[in-house]
């Protein structure tokens, strides 16, 4: 059984004004000393330097289920139980984070708040940040980050995220490095701070919610962002791209959903049962495999195609639907596949009379069968591989 340390016993105090940073880190090393639990109780403890949870210690607030705030004033005025309000890395936001999470770390049950936070934002160091192995988050809101959560400047295998709300401004999660399974799980990145049309617009034009680049099977379930610039991107450093599987996940209210740069060759990414608002770009960089099963896509107000596709990848969409593209040139295609190879099977293209498909000529191939088409085939082939074509109905 693990040994608790309270934050109290060591002078914590939760008056909103005190500097707990030592007695928080006094309490935190003291567990590391055998692997244990350290206790904040429900309070509001300011934080006005950095923390590190040492190998094998929980930090563990108030909440066995994810916090969220109920209240967007902005304030926080009306929240309840373990509250951390940080201060430092204001202006700085390559900073050391708030929070450390180091090997078989685990940060629990916490709600952290940035009390001199603005709109328009002001940039600060990441949250928390992951070194080694078996990082985990459950049961934590980070109410207004700038940037939530780096598992990708250090290698962090066999991470676990489970119960993660965030209104990250900038960056909610990034992964890389990951050479061992990682797992991230019922992550809600919305506005918990403040629902406001400005600071919505500012992340719409320079957010980002799930930034992917070397991952070894990571699986993704139950992952939701609202009004980012991109929802989900697939990036590649030194160590090469990703290889993610993720099912009921979705990107609302943003202009692009889905963004290839780069995914693993021989494994890529698949998406299932997931809901897209509403663009999906691949890059001519990208090479490998992108595959969408059961997954619904819609426009928003600038959508004009939902999806264009380059790169020397193959592109999959299984039993989809499509509507409301198209949304300024009448005459744009559901679809834009410029190179590579693409399927489309058992999909519907629910708005008749559309332009469903455009296959440009650089396309090596192509199979477009068992789709419902209504309104009538709208399909343009200017492809000079092999496109094969047929089983489609009409109406």
């Amino acid at each position: 059984m693990s040994t608790d340390y309270n934050v109290t016993s060591f002078g914590a105090i939760a008056d909103a004004t005190t500097n707990n940073t030592k007695s928080f880190q006094d309490a935190l090393d003291a567990a590391g000393k055998t692997g244990g639990r350290v206790i904040v109780p429900a309070g509001r403890y300011a934080i006005r330097g950095h923390l590190s949870i040492p190998e094998s210690v929980e930090l563990c607030g108030s909440f066995d289920a994810p916090p969220r705030s109920n209240f967007s004033t902005g304030t926080l005025e009306k929240e309840k139980g373990s509250i951390l309000l940080a201060y430092e890395g204001k202006g700085d936001e390559t900073g050391e984070p708030f929070i450390t999470l180091n090997r078989a770390s685990h940060l629990h049950g916490l709600i952290v708040f940035y009390p001199e936070q603005t709109v328009p934002p002001v940039p600060y160091p990441w949250t928390v940040r992951g070194h080694g192995d078996n990082c985990t988050i459950t049961a934590t809101e980070l109410i207004n980050p700038y940037q939530a959560v780096d598992f990708a400047t250090n290698p962090c295998g066999r991470h676990y995220i489970n119960g993660l709300y965030a209104q990250a401004l900038k960056t909610g999660l990034v992964i890389d490095k990951c050479f061992d399974v990682g797992r991230v799980e019922n992550i809600h990145f919305w506005p918990f701070w403040r629902d406001d049309p400005k600071l919505l617009d500012w992340t719409r034009k320079n957010g980002r919610a799930f930034v992917i680049a070397r991952t070894d099977w990571e699986y993704m379930t139950n992952c939701f962002c609202l009004a980012y610039s991109i929802g989900y991107h697939f990036i590649a450093h030194g160590d090469g791209g990703g290889n993610v599987i993720a099912t009921q996940c979705g990107s609302d209210l943003g202009p692009l959903a889905v963004k290839v740069d780069q995914l693993q060759d021989h494994s890529g990414a698949s998406f299932s049962n997931s809901q897209f608002m509403s663009r999906v770009v691949v890059e001519p960089t990208n090479r490998g495999p992108l595959k969408f099963t059961s997954c619904g896509f819609w426009g928003i107000e600038t959508t004009d195609d939902h999806a264009t596709l380059r790169g020397r990848g193959q592109t999959t969409f299984t039993a989809c639907h499509f509507t409301a593209w198209a949304r300024h040139d009448k005459d744009a295609y559901a679809i834009i596949a410029e190179s590579g190879g693409l399927t489309i099977n058992g999909c519907d293209f629910v708005d008749a009379g559309k332009n469903q498909i455009e296959l440009k000529k650089d396309v090596e191939s192509a199979i477009i069968t068992a789709n419902r088409l209504r309104g009538g085939e709208k399909i343009k082939n200017d492809s000079a591989g092999d496109v094969q074509m047929g089983l489609n109905s009409k109406k």
